[in-house]
């Protein structure tokens, strides 16, 4: 049995969630724009706007609610010793980004019980981080309906790219590479030469965010991300917006020429689009991207087909 209570104070969510006699707290600083509230949000993975430029929030009128992600787990965890596990002692198999999904939708549950007095409008959330993070972003507006907008910004292995087309690529973040943390253990059979095996893929954790709006942000200058990989993941996700007649609900954009988790100012616009149009109503916002020009030429549909 689990319950939980929240309250605001000192503009900080309070969330204690309790599950057999246990409980956990998490508190998320919410910074508020000026403007009449609700205000629509976003759900900052480590601060604010996660690592994308705050002025694009700021200016629009939209909060920023920080998740410290370390309130249920490390991301280094050692299992069984992580906050969360006081709750689910038994569940030591888990992966932190099971446990950080978790606490991210424990956030959303504490926005609706303190309703008005959050001032924040649920109907209108969007959730990023970047690197680890954006996996963290990706794996919570997947599995959690309420968030309308998912920003993942370079995911990299684990997040948008797809495990079999990553163990192609030579020196990048494949399944065998990956964070043993992060995932459950047993994952890792599937390693190498058993990757085909894996009974899912990535592509198919993006499309569960469907029908719902995603936007996946690449950087091909890090080739430990798997850049290529994570647009033939697009490309085959993107089928299923396709399918609804909603392509306009799932983008990508992956371009170099920056730090990794530094949005350059010529992938401004397709944030802002996305923003303006599932945050805060603009039909008119062209959201129509498929940006990847170092992989106009690479053959996804062999990986889609065969």
């Amino acid at each position: 049995k689990k319950d939980i209570t929240a309250d605001i104070v000192d503009d900080t969510l309070r969330v204690n969630v309790t599950v057999n006699g246990q409980t956990l707290t998490l508190k998320a600083k919410i910074t508020y724009p000026a403007g009449k509230s609700p205000f629509p949000a976003i759900i900052g993975i480590g601060r604010g706007t996660g690592s994308l430029p705050p002025t694009i929030f700021t200016s629009r009128n939209i909060a920023q609610i920080a998740f410290n992600f370390t309130q249920v787990m490390s991301h280094t965890q050692k299992r069984g010793n992580e906050p969360i596990n006081k709750l689910y002692p038994d569940r030591t198999d888990m992966g932190a980004y099971c446990a950080w999904s978790w606490g991210v939708s424990r956030i959303i549950d504490g926005l609706e019980i303190a309703g008005k007095k959050s001032k924040i409008d649920t109907k209108r959330l969007a959730i990023s981080g970047c690197s680890f993070a954006g996996k963290m972003a990706l794996f919570a507006g997947a599995f959690d309906e309420r968030i309308a907008l998912t920003i993942a910004q370079e995911p990299g292995g684990g997040g948008a790219a797809a495990w079999r087309v990553s163990e192609t690529l030579g020196e990048v973040e494949t399944l065998g590479r990956t964070s043993h943390a992060w995932f459950k253990e047993s994952m890792f059979q599937y390693k190498e030469d058993n990757v085909s095996k894996l009974p899912y893929d990535h592509h198919e954790l993006c499309a569960m965010v469907a029908p719902r709006a995603l936007l996946v942000l690449g950087n091909p200058d890090y080739v430990w991300l798997a850049d290529e990989s994570g647009y033939v993941s697009c490309r085959a996700a993107r089928k299923v917006w396709e399918t609804f007649g909603i392509a306009d609900r799932m983008g990508f954009s992956i371009v170099g020429g920056h730090g990794h988790c530094q949005l350059p100012e010529s992938q401004y616009p397709e944030v802002e689009a996305f923003v303006d149009k599932f945050l805060l109503g603009k039909k008119d916002a062209n959201t129509e991207v498929t940006i990847a020009p170092l992989y106009e030429k690479v053959d996804y549909e062999r990986w889609l087909f065969h």
